[in-house]
Parts: structure tokens; sequence; C-alpha cells
């Protein structure tokens, strides 16, 4: 195809078919990768249709019935999750050779792995990180030394893998493609080995027992980050039985650390290391390791990234340990790290980058504050961060600043409960919209969501706004509406606004005071004269503070529109 005409066909018909519910897959053609006459560059060509073939990984009706089967029956998971690898032309064995840094956790896993992938690129290793979810390109979820790994690196491989499941499902029991995050957890583990790193840091999903993830057998060492309530329909509803989930990821004889958990978590994740034979270690206050007197600086904001810190620590070190150890017993990897840091360690540290985590971003006389905070306790931690760091910018306005949330949660979250954490924070507007970037059509497949329809995000909003109504003045005002022209309803309420999508939501906050987002090439929704009205505080305010929280998703979407890095 022309290049023109293979962007409409991303752009138009891809997105209607799936919004179709007649159709539940679709075929897309792809380069014959075993053709030696084939430029690379021609792989960039094929990136959209690669994300759009994933997507509908998304909606395949029998790998979703398989998932929701296996539910009842976890164990199954781990070995549909073999076959689907070894159709891939991969074998568990093979994966040893990765030198796996394996990390669980409901709250601080990611900012965990991020830590300790850089700890390790700093002693010049080559790093492969797998994480999830992505903010705005698939591709983030796999990277080659910090980096997302490119086009044309990620279309070659996802066709290698796509071709040969594809291949091979009329011979294989039950003949099915695996899901969304399933496949993509076997296209890293490709990558990886592809591309030879010396160390993958792998990220849990859900869980950890029955995560597929959890096909890793012989892990170097293992993490659990900070533990909280989450995913309870599939992990349990109590601490005790999370931490069980958690704990699953333990291997005989490989060393694990943690962070201070709550009471009942410890116990069960010290039962757990015990029955499978797996040494565990509590991590050390970040205070309680000796520098050469110089404060010791985090490259991520919040105090509690300090036990993320301190488990990425152990974890770098017991990975150390064995690597400079080749032939030992992996023991040699067991025991904490008290001593003093090496300066690699204080510079992985002090370098670390996990945007849309406590990032903060200026543009002009707007500064955003960006952190996926989607559980309580997530919250709770994000709200102490804001509070400290809007407090400093504020301090040096040379006028009032306005104070605006911006907010979204997904799943099963508690939004009520989010939001009333919220409530201190002193928000001129609380403003809610779904995690769709923009109300056209768009050619930005990584961030489709074909399971939740646009009906069910909309509704979503105005629970959360009617929520936050009842947490700030006791009752429940109604009359939630979008406030886009020709499509609101009664507009009674001046604090809390609903929009359609992240882009029209990010113009009416920002007031045109922000360049990025006064883009001639971005398309302006009309807004109502009354609600244009109602934006007086922020027109005349000396700068704008906006929080942008209750989940990854929303986060990407808006880093999508405000940052260069993510916006082509």
């Amino acid at each position: 195809r022309h290049y023109n005409e293979l962007q409409f066909f991303q752009g138009s018909v891809v997105g209607k078919l799936f919004k179709t519910s007649r159709f539940q897959t679709i075929s897309v053609c792809r380069p014959n990768l075993s053709s030696s006459n084939i430029h690379l560059n021609s792989y960039f060509l094929f990136t959209q249709d690669a994300i759009c073939t994933l997507n509908t990984l998304q909606t395949n009706a029998s790998a979703l019935q398989q998932v929701r089967q296996e539910r009842n029956h976890p164990q199954q998971q781990l070995q549909a999750m073999q076959g689907f690898l070894e159709r891939a032309g991969l074998t568990v064995e093979e994966l040893n050779r990765l030198n796996i840094i394996h990390v669980t956790g409901t709250k601080g896993k990611g900012s965990t792995c991020a830590f300790t992938e850089k700890i390790l690129r700093s002693y010049g290793f080559r790093t492969g990180f797998y994480s999830s979810p992505h903010l705005v390109q698939v591709r983030e979820r796999i990277r080659i030394n910090g980096q997302p790994i490119g086009k044309d690196i990620f279309s070659k491989y996802f066709w290698q893998i796509y071709g040969r499941l594809e291949e091979s499902k009329v011979d294989a029991s039950g003949g099915t493609m695996p899901a969304y995050f399933r496949f993509l957890t076997i296209l890293a583990f490709h990558v990886f080995l592809q591309e030879k790193v010396d160390v993958a840091v792998i990220e849990v999903g859900i869980g950890g027992a029955y995560d597929c993830t959890n096909i890793i057998r012989k892990p170097w060492v293992c993490g659990v980050a900070s533990l909280g309530i989450d995913h309870t329909q599939i992990l349990g509803d109590t601490i005790e039985k999370i931490a069980w989930q958690k704990g699953g990821i333990f291997k005989p004889g490989v060393p694990a650390f943690t962070v201070s958990q709550p009471e009942g978590a410890m116990a069960v994740l010290r039962d757990r290391a015990k029955e499978i034979q797996c040494p565990l270690w509590l991590c050390p206050n970040l205070d309680d390791y000796q520098t050469d007197g110089t404060a010791l600086h985090l490259g991520l904001a919040g105090k509690h990234q300090r036990w993320n810190a301190s488990l990425a620590l152990q974890l770098s070190n017991s990975w150390l340990k064995r690597r400079c150890s080749p032939g030992k017993s992996s023991r040699m990897g067991q025991g904490l790290l008290c001593c003093s840091l090496a300066v690699f360690c204080s510079h992985g540290l002090a370098n670390t980058e996990w945007p849309g985590r406590n990032q903060t971003l200026r543009n002009g006389e707007v500064t955003y504050f960006l952190d996926g905070a989607h559980t309580v306790r997530s919250m709770q931690a994000c709200v102490d961060w804001f509070k400290g760091s809007a407090a400093q910018h504020e301090k040096n306005a040379s006028g009032p600043v306005a104070r605006v949330l911006l907010f979204n949660a997904t799943g099963d979250r508690d939004s009520a409960a989010m939001l009333k954490l919220l409530v201190p924070c002193h928000f001129d507007f609380a403003v809610f919209c779904p995690n769709i970037t923009e109300a056209i059509v768009s050619c930005n497949a990584d961030q489709q969501n074909f399971n939740v329809s646009v009906e069910n995000m909309l509704t979503r909003c105005m629970d959360n706004q009617r929520s936050w109504h009842l947490h700030n003045r006791g009752v429940d005002q109604g009359g939630a509406g979008l406030l886009i022209e020709e499509r609101l309803v009664p507009d009674n309420q001046a604090d809390t606004l609903v929009f359609p999508c992240i882009l029209s939501a990010l113009q009416w906050i920002s007031q045109g005071r922000d360049a990025v987002l006064a883009d001639a090439n971005k398309q302006v929704l009309a807004v109502k004269p009354n609600i244009r009205a109602k934006a007086a505080v922020l027109r005349e305010a000396a700068q704008i503070h906006v929080l942008v929280t209750g989940s990854l998703h929303l986060v990407g979407g808006v880093l999508k529109h405000l940052s260069p890095t993510y916006s082509n």
C-alpha cells in the first residue's frame, strides 16, 4: 500500500471495525520477515498495523473466554502461558539466560524496577525492562537501556511472534491466540533474548502467583514492594489474601527482599517464603545507608519513593554479587546491603526517571502535577506529595494561584474513597473526563481500549462528579453533563465539570495560557459561553496548578498533548 492509504486504513477503517461488535478479529497484511530484500526502514510502515493487530487481542473472543475459564482454575493460567510461549518458539529454560530480577507489589513496583534498572545501567550493563501499563505508546512497556524499543525493532519482533502464534493455532490445543498482556509478555522475553541484554527487570502485571510473568522459573532475585488493597476481584479482598498472591513469585533458594508491610501481610510473606524455601529479607530504611557525607538524592519525588529506592538497592546488590561471582552458588546473592553506597548506586538513584509518577511539568503559566495513583494508599501518597510540591511553587508565584483537579478512575477502583482524600487540597475546580485523548477520529491505536464502551466511561465520570459534590457539600446536586456546545445539560454546578475527552478538558483548564495546547494544529471543541464565563478565575490567576491523577492512562493521555517526547 502507499503510505497515505496505509494511514487511512489505520485511522478510519480499523477503528470502525473495532467498534462493531460483529467483528471479533481482522486480518492485517504483514511483511515477509524471512525475505532478505526488505529494507529495515520498511518496518516503520507496519508499526501502526502491528499495534492495530495487537489491539484485536483485547477483544478476541476465544482468548477472552479462555481467560474467564482460567479465573476459576488459576493454576491453568501458567500452563496456558507455557503453551503460548512454546508456540512462539521459546522455552521456559531459555528465559533463565535473561538473569531476571522479578518484582511485584501493589504500589511502587514500577518505581522500584526503574530505580533498579538505572542502577545496573550505571554499572555499564545492558538492561531490559518490562513494565505495564504504558502511558502513551505501547513500546514503552519494553525498554532496552532505559529507552522504549524503536518502531523498527517493535515491528520486526512483533510480526515474528504474531506469525508463529497465528500459524500454530490449528495444531495447538485450544487453538487460541494469547490475550493482550500475555502476548506483550512473550514479545518482551523474545526481544530481550534477541537483543542479548545482561539483565531483564520484569514487573509483575497483577498479583504474582498466577500472573503470566511468573512463568519465570529461575530469577536471580525477587522483590515485593508495598502491599495494599487492589484488584480484589482477582486477588482477594483482604491484605493477607493479596500477600499470598504476591509471595507466589518466590522461588526455592532465590533471595527475595521486601519493604515494611502491614503486620498481616508480612506474616503471610514469611510463611510463603518458608514454604517455598526462599530466603527473605526486610529492607532497611533508606536513612540507614551510609553515604560519603553528601545527602542522598532521588530522581523520583515523594517520601514513599525512599522505600522503593531501598528495595532497588537490595535487588541490585544481590544481582551484582552473583554476577561478579560466576559459578558460585546463588547464595552469593543473599544478605542485606547495609554498608556505604557505591558511587554508581547513588548516581543511579539520583538520575532515575519514571514519567507519570510524582512528575511536575511547567508550560508557561500552567504547571501540571502528574501522578497515576489509582488506589487509596497511593492516592494518600499523591496528596502528600502534591501539597508539598504545589506549596513550594506557590511561594514563587507573582499573584493568586488557581488549583484544578483533573481526575478519572477505571475498573473496580474505589473512586469515592480516592476523591475524599483529595478534598483537603482545596481545588477551585474539579474536572472529570474519560481516558480518551481526543473526541475526533485519531490514528493513536496505542491508547485504544475496546473492553469499555464510551458510554460506560462517561457514566463513570459523572458518578465521580456526584461523589465530589457529596464529599464537598454533603448533597447530590445532580445535573451532570458534557460541557461541549449542544451537548450540555443543566449547568448549575460551578466547581465541577465533565468533558468528553482529555484535550477538551485541558483546553478549558488552560484557557489559552499553555502555548502547547494553543497550537493551531490542535482542534478546539466549542464550549458554551456560560461555561467560558465560569473560567474567569483561571484567566485572572497568576498561575494555574493542575493535579492529574486517578489513572495512569489519564496521565498518559495528558502527556501526549503536553510533551513533545510523547506527541509524535
